[in-house]
């Protein structure tokens, strides 16, 4: 993915940022992954400059950290951590549901069933980091219809933090064969649809439950 060294330094490496970044949220480098700057230099083609710049921005987002003797990497996540992450997702996404439901539009409820089979499609392609976009696209429009887009935010903020961690839990789910993971989103679309907010908010509740018990089976059960 070669770039043009005529742009000017904030643009190049802003996207730096995202080819990097990019790379990350769909599996690409894993947690841990050494991210080299001449390595990756040499891959986007561009000086170490933009390269530099944008792995601080990394350590900035939460997404890369520097580790003695390695230099910077992928971020990883304790168990610990990602069950505080789950705590707060559940916290938050419960009541993101919870506000969005009533206020759906039939357009809306129409969006999120088109996810809903996208995401499906993904699953039976094996096809995980697509399955993974339509789901959180699918509970955006949820969640965006309950109008706090501060809210929203923070909760992307979320799941981009523990990404990582989901596509591999995906990915050991279509190995295994283990369509629990894909079970709540036909009943969250059916909620919405429905502008049934305490079901809405059972469904998400539930979902996140399931997915914090899978993290710490897939992570050994140990802090």
């Amino acid at each position: 993915m070669a770039m043009s060294k005529l742009e000017s330094p904030s643009l190049l490496t802003d996207r730096v940022f995202t080819a990097i970044r990019e790379q990350i949220m769909n599996g690409g480098m894993p947690a841990g992954h050494r991210l080299r700057i001449r390595d990756l230099a040499a891959e986007l083609g561009t000086s170490v400059m933009p390269v530099r710049e944008a792995i601080r921005r990394l350590e900035e987002a939460g997404l890369a950290e520097s580790v003695p003797h390695r230099g910077a990497v992928v971020r990883g996540l304790t168990l610990a951590e990602l069950r505080d992450v789950y705590y707060v997702r559940r916290v938050l996404e419960v009541d993101a549901a919870r506000l969005g439901a009533p206020n759906m539009t039939d357009e809306d409820a129409a969006v999120m069933a088109a996810h809903c089979a996208a995401m499906s499609e993904a699953v039976a392609a094996g096809d995980v980091v697509t399955a993974l976009d339509a789901d959180e696209a699918l509970l955006a429009t949820l969640y965006a219809a309950g109008g706090n887009a501060v809210l929203l935010d923070t909760i992307r903020g979320l799941w981009e933090r523990c990404r990582v961690y989901k596509i591999v839990g995906a990915r050991r789910a279509v190995e295994e064969d283990d369509g629990t993971l894909w079970s709540f989103q036909p009943r969250l679309v059916e909620a919405a649809r429905d502008h049934d907010a305490v079901a809405a908010a059972a469904v998400t509740e539930a979902s996140l439950l399931s997915a914090t018990a899978r993290i710490e089976h897939q992570l050994g059960g140990v802090g």
